[in-house]
């Protein structure tokens, strides 16, 4: 397998990887918000179903951009860039730098083996030190612009509400979900760019292919632990008494994969599949060619 020249060990892997999340970020975010509307949906006490709001993605784009305005579904941006910030460049620079590591220790080519592991191991970190973000992120996005609640107003309500406890709230199926989806992303990608290499050669169209069979790939494993995270992250674990809370409460992961499976069945774990799909296609897309320019930029 041809070497995929990302891994070099020095400083550049963390910061194009920061630098082309934030890219990719900005550019796909209200697809982003679509996605957690509708993981939200279908999990509120009342089981009368035909009062969901949203009935698909591109139903609860125009549905948000109307009666919230176009600004709500960028809600939530601030920690979400603040988020691939850190989560992104700890990924993306702990991964190839890992990979360089490995490979220079034992003086041979990279494996799909060796790319799982570090895909892991990077995927599980980053995501579980960047999980206070991820949690603003998604309060954020079920508020939307309408609430007028900032970046600090959103922490200050977590932490004051909820405790520190609030700010690592589904850290599990997060970390479990980055796992899964770099574990996929990260080494399909280096799989398909270096088998396209002879056809294709090192340009921009390999990268984009690349990047869209890694982005499919990961989408179908991720989305199910994804609903599970999103769930867990709006949860509300108030410490006033007397608050009503309009949603189930899970008492964790496997408490709410059950309750989920229970009362919405099995493709209520694939809620917000088409949007996620949607989503990392042109994610994926927008860094991998972002981080591959700036890499053969500089």
């Amino acid at each position: 397998m041809v070497k995929s020249g990302m891994g070099d060990r020095d400083w550049r892997p963390f910061v194009y990887g920061g630098l082309a999340s934030c890219v990719a970020e900005f550019g796909t975010f209200p697809i982003d918000t679509t996605k957690t509307r509708l993981q939200i949906q279908g999990q509120k006490l009342d089981k009368n179903h035909s009062a969901l709001k949203y009935n698909g993605m591109v139903d609860c784009f125009l549905k948000i951009a109307k009666q919230e305005g176009f600004i709500s579904l960028y809600s939530g941006i601030g920690p979400a860039v603040l988020r691939q910030a850190t989560y992104g460049t700890i990924k993306f620079g702990t991964y190839y730098s890992l990979k360089s590591i490995i490979l220079e220790h034992k003086k041979g080519e990279e494996s799909v083996t060796i790319n799982i592991v570090c895909a892991v191991f990077a995927g599980t970190v980053s995501s579980a030190i960047a999980n206070p973000t991820d949690v603003l992120k998604v309060r954020m996005q079920v508020q939307g612009a309408t609430s007028n609640v900032g970046l600090v107003d959103c922490f200050k309500e977590v932490y004051t509400h909820e405790g520190i406890s609030g700010l690592w709230r589904g850290v599990n199926p997060t970390a479990q979900r980055a796992a899964v989806i770099a574990a996929v992303e990260l080494p399909v990608y280096d799989f398909c760019k270096s088998h396209l290499m002879n056809l294709l050669g090192d340009r921009a169209s390999n990268h984009f292919l690349s990047s869209l069979f890694a982005s499919f790939g990961s989408a179908i494993a991720s989305t199910p632990i994804d609903v599970v995270r999103t769930r867990l992250m709006n949860q509300r674990k108030l410490k006033k008494v007397g608050i009503a809370v309009p949603y189930r409460i899970y008492s964790g992961t496997f408490d709410c994969f059950v309750q989920t499976f229970k009362n919405e069945g099995f493709w209520a774990f694939y809620k917000g599949f088409i949007p996620t799909l949607t989503r990392m296609g042109p994610w994926n897309i927008i860094f991998f060619v972002t981080y591959e320019q700036l890499k053969a930029f500089y």
